[in-house]
């Protein structure tokens, strides 16, 4: 396990990652506790590694919370998915269709459930972590998209996730065509206009018409793609809340998923910073350029070594 200490100059302080080692020795619930993440870190590590198709989405996305809510039970929560779906099965019509199985899906979710999209207070933290959405039965589009996946894949609905800018999508294939959902707004079937709508809410209505087509901002996301933008959202949720010290923790779980992610490496660099802790700062921009020598901000990025190796000269 890793310790941040603060490294201001003139200063011998432990920051906010500090945890005392004669503590972990002494403290049966902080062994505990500490034995408990480090399996759960090394479930998620073993996840990463397998294949898309092995991959269960909602497990991995749950092991991500165990972080906040370190009792948090896994299986039980996977158990609710299954309920969820049960319920839906039990409504089914005989011989119930694709068409049949969605609009049964989106009763009982939305209507008879109270599942629906928190548009009071988006950028809540919780709204990211899968077993807050299933309990609260509120959440942002990603974590409500993920439960309407997961169902559905009980169900046998070919259901894909979509990480269109600026807000996640559900879709699935009919001989006509490609069908959008939004589980954000219970559910909602989506035209080529709701679409563009969104593209023009997200970068303005000057940058929209330079977006990329339709199509390819409609292809299906991989489910490690999809633990990664959920990550992101609460990285985001963090940071604006100046919760340093949990940022640093989830960009370190994308890490984990993903490990070639450049903007991730100079991101917790940047995170190092605001913690105090300057020689890693410096260690992860180092490693930012050797990804991604020719970035856009590498003279930025220079300029914030080179200050840091100052800094650091001081501290010896």
């Amino acid at each position: 396990m890793a310790l941040c200490f603060s490294e201001t100059v003139g200063a011998a302080r432990p920051v906010i990652r500090l945890l005392s080692l004669t503590r972990v020795f002494t403290e049966p619930a902080v062994t505990g506790r500490l034995n408990m993440e480090s399996r759960m870190h090394e479930r998620l590590a073993k996840i990463a590694k397998i294949s898309e198709q092995e991959l269960n989405l909602a497990e991995a996305a749950l092991l991500i919370a165990v972080e906040e809510y370190p009792g948090l039970d896994v299986e039980a929560y996977l158990r609710q998915i299954d309920e969820l779906a049960t319920g839906v099965q039990e409504r089914l019509p005989a011989q119930a269709g694709l068409e049949d199985t969605l609009v049964t899906l989106n009763q009982f979710l939305f209507v008879e459930q109270g599942f629906s999209g928190d548009v009071e207070n988006y950028d809540d933290p919780r709204n990211s972590f899968l077993n807050e959405v299933l309990d609260r039965k509120r959440g942002i589009p990603i974590t409500l998209s993920i439960i309407y996946m997961e169902v559905g894949r009980r169900l046998g609905l070919p259901l894909k996730g979509v990480s269109f800018p600026g807000h996640f999508l559900v879709k699935f294939s009919t001989r006509e065509g490609e069908v959008v959902l939004d589980p954000f707004s219970g559910g909602s079937l989506l035209s080529k206009e709701d679409l563009e709508e969104i593209l023009e809410e997200t970068y303005g209505p000057a940058e929209s018409v330079n977006a990329a087509p339709l199509e390819r901002l409609l292809i299906a996301a991989g489910k490690k793609d999809i633990l990664v933008r959920m990550l992101r959202n609460l990285k985001g949720a963090y940071l604006r809340r100046e919760q340093f010290d949990k940022a640093l923790t989830v960009v370190d779980r994308i890490l984990v998923i993903q490990p070639e992610q450049p903007d991730e490496v100079r991101d917790r660099g940047r995170i190092y910073e605001q913690l105090e802790c300057f020689r890693a700062a410096l260690e992860n921009y180092q490693s930012y350029l050797s990804l991604r020598p020719g970035s856009g901000d590498a003279q930025d990025v220079h300029k914030r070594i080179a200050e840091l190796k100052q800094i650091v000269a001081n501290l010896n």
